[in-house]
């Protein structure tokens, strides 16, 4: 099933043989994403039926399997509501203690690198253990950065929706709330850099690389692709930082 940032205009029909387990996948990927918000309903029942092309039954063993992850709140005779993770939750709770680490000398770069660290290990899984599916999404998130080339502020959002999507292939919840974390921590400071067009160029490519190196099933290059990529992002933004 095709990514899209709207749930009215899906391409293509759910035509798996398992659709519970595809419009589950599917409704995680919007909220991870952040394209369905904390405390928004899910479309209705009949509009996922029509919209989409499964069954009744379909999308109530969906909503009850988003509703055991913790993923949304369904009550009856209410449309069920996106509820925010436990590990959402638990970050929240420090976001404050980090904000003021932040203010230190150098502590940027170290959270930073954190990030480095971990998104290192998840390109190489990815590149050995994504799925046809995951593939698809990573391929239609490179699409959308692409062509938000043009439009800095655009861009930007697709990046991290990009990269959100190596978050996800592990399929473990912590990990998608700790790429919301970092993106809270750290977008005030990347939001200090001014963009261009030929800056977002660099980066679509770098992703473009990183991708067709997960594409190739080679986790080295995948790796060399994501570590090239996060450097060349930290050199661009650290001048306009005060982390020494």
């Amino acid at each position: 099933m095709k990514n899209t940032t709207s749930f009215d205009c899906p391409d293509e029909k759910i035509t798996t043989n398992r659709a519970a387990d595809e419009l589950i996948r599917h409704f995680v990927e919007l909220i991870h994403t952040g394209q369905l918000k904390e405390g928004e309903p899910l479309p209705t029942e009949r509009k996922i039926v029509e919209t989409l092309g499964v069954s009744r039954t379909v999308v109530r063993e969906a909503i009850l399997a988003l509703a055991n992850k913790g993923l949304v709140e369904a009550r009856h005779r209410y449309r069920p509501v996106v509820r925010k993770s436990d590990f959402d939750a638990a970050f929240d709770t420090i976001n404050d203690v980090v904000s003021r680490i932040l203010v230190e000398p150098g502590s940027v770069k170290y959270l930073y690198d954190t990030r480095v660290l971990i998104e290192s290990i998840l390109v190489r899984r990815a590149a050995t253990d994504a799925s046809k599916e995951d593939i698809l999404a990573l391929k239609q998130a490179l699409a959308t950065n692409g062509e938000a080339i043009g439009d800095s502020e655009l861009f930007y959002q697709t990046d991290i929706a990009f990269h959100s999507i190596l978050y996800l292939i592990p399929q473990n919840p912590v990990l998608p709330a700790i790429h919301r974390a970092y993106t809270a921590w750290l977008s005030p400071r990347w939001l200090l850099m001014p963009s261009n067009e030929e800056k977002n160029q660099i980066n679509f490519e770098a992703h473009q690389k990183i991708y067709e190196a997960i594409l190739m099933r080679d986790p080295d290059a995948a790796e060399e692709g994501l570590c090239e990529h996060l450097t060349y992002a930290w050199n661009q933004v650290k001048d306009y930082l005060n982390d020494d």
